[in-house]
């Protein structure tokens, strides 16, 4: 048998350090042989579908999510018009476990105010708001300028009307202790990732895996303080090393009250630990993946939601808005996380990107800025998408482009022609062969 510590390495990966491999061997024994043939193998495609928003590609399900599936192939997402309209989202199959750290704190349906503190790109958000309940608040932060665009475009076109962006450090949010949930998907040395990503392997060092313990310590206490009594922290990350996962969780715990909750993965591949579970790829059909839910003591009072949604100053105030904090409310205000939806322009009021993938922003809209509708096939879409004109007559006002009844942006009317409003960040380049 080759070895899969060089396997493929001259080609495609560059070979797996030898510090790690040595690291792994002295953790797994024998079984590391195992770990390694399989690091040298593709990476399963894996994909979560909006249960807000019908259609997406379909296959093997995941046994620990509700909307996870495996694909038998990894198709070309990109000329997939649904994907850009948020009927899925493409994610490692690992991360999905988020749903049984939810399911572990009871909070699965449940209106609750969470944080999502490092969530670039936006995975983990988007499940947070298809997993809590409708009157739920969900504020997806990314501080890194450069993450924060991917955070904003995958959020949006996911199209929850209870989705708050921002882009702050963890700091800001300790010093508001009302969090139900906080979600700490912490930066790591990314040992889970060295099957498919050659810089996992090559900026990977025991220096690496050290500095990242540390800084993965100043989160976990400004996570900490961000929940309210009663509050649950879930912690992740996509490596295996000790001193980033069970061992930094069981240093936590030793200076901090806090109930460990166990998570069942409804499978036996993920490996049970004395706080979390982890994803081996010789055991599951994942990458690597560590995940743990711990309770703050106390009890959180009860939150009072209901309503809808309302349209205020261009922004959509989701149901459970008023159960937010004052204080937390005011700092999302300031640095305008909540959902725009519509834009002050020379022209007048125009509808902003965000509106078209959100179902009850397009039902307000339409109140005090009626649209038509623009019902596109899968090339058109393309097209769209690319940031072509689409060809009318006698085109006035906004029109919603859709495809498959799902909207995909806007566009303005311009006598013969429709105008592209499609961000220029969210265009996309590819062409079908021969197209």
């Amino acid at each position: 048998m080759p070895d899969p510590r060089k396997a493929g390495a001259t080609a495609v990966m560059p070979p797996l350090p030898e510090a790690f491999v040595a690291r792994m061997a002295a953790r797994l024994g024998p079984e590391v042989e195992a770990l390694l043939e399989a690091l040298g193998q593709p990476s399963p495609t894996s994909v979560r579908l909006n249960p807000r928003k019908p259609g997406g590609p379909t296959g093997e399900p995941i046994a620990w999510c509700t909307n996870g599936h495996h694909l038998p192939r990894r198709p070309l997402f990109t000329l997939d018009p649904l994907l850009h309209a948020g009927a899925y989202y493409v994610q490692e199959a690992g991360s999905m476990l988020v749903e049984r750290a939810l399911a572990a704190a009871g909070l699965i349906g449940t209106d609750a105010v969470a944080l999502d503190l490092c969530a670039a790109p936006g995975g983990k958000s988007t499940h947070l708001l298809a997993l809590l309940g409708p009157g739920s608040v969900v504020v997806c932060n990314e501080v890194n300028a450069q993450r924060h665009g991917a955070l904003q475009e995958n959020v949006r076109k996911w199209g929850a009307p209870n989705a708050c962006i921002t882009r702050l450090p963890a700091e800001r949010f300790a010093d508001l202790p009302h969090f139900d949930l906080v979600l700490l998907d912490a930066p790591c040395s990314g040992e889970g990732l060295m099957r498919r990503e050659p810089v996992a392997r090559t900026q990977w060092s025991p220096r690496l895996v050290q500095r990242c313990s540390t800084l993965q310590a100043a989160l976990l206490e400004h996570a900490w303080q961000a929940l309210r009594p009663g509050g649950t922290l879930v912690y992740c990350t996509c490596t295996w090393a000790e001193e980033e996962d069970e061992g930094l969780l069981h240093r936590f715990l030793k200076g901090h009250a806090a109930t460990v909750l166990p998570i069942d993965p409804l499978h036996p591949g993920p490996v049970r630990g004395a706080i979390g579970i982890t994803c081996m790829p010789h055991r599951c059909k994942a990458e690597g993946f560590f995940i743990a839910a711990l309770r703050k003591p106390g009890v959180a009072p009860s939150r009072h939601t209901g309503g809808r949604p309302v349209l205020e100053h261009g922004m959509l105030r989701p149901p459970g808005w008023n159960a937010v904090p004052a204080a937390l409310r005011d700092l999302i205000d300031r640095v305008g996380g909540a959902l725009p939806v519509r834009i002050d322009t020379p022209g007048g009021p125009a509808p902003h990107p965000a509106a078209a993938f959100c179902p009850e922003a397009l039902e307000l809209l339409r109140e005090e800025l009626p649209y038509a509708t623009l019902d596109l096939g899968p090339d058109d879409a393309l097209a769209f998408l690319r940031g072509e004109t689409i060809a009318a007559r006698e085109a006035r006002g906004h029109a919603l482009v859709r495809c498959a009844g799902l909207g995909l942006g806007w566009g303005r009317g311009a006598g013969n022609r429709w105008n592209n409003r499609h961000p220029a960040p969210w265009r996309i380049r590819t062409r079908r062969s021969g197209v």
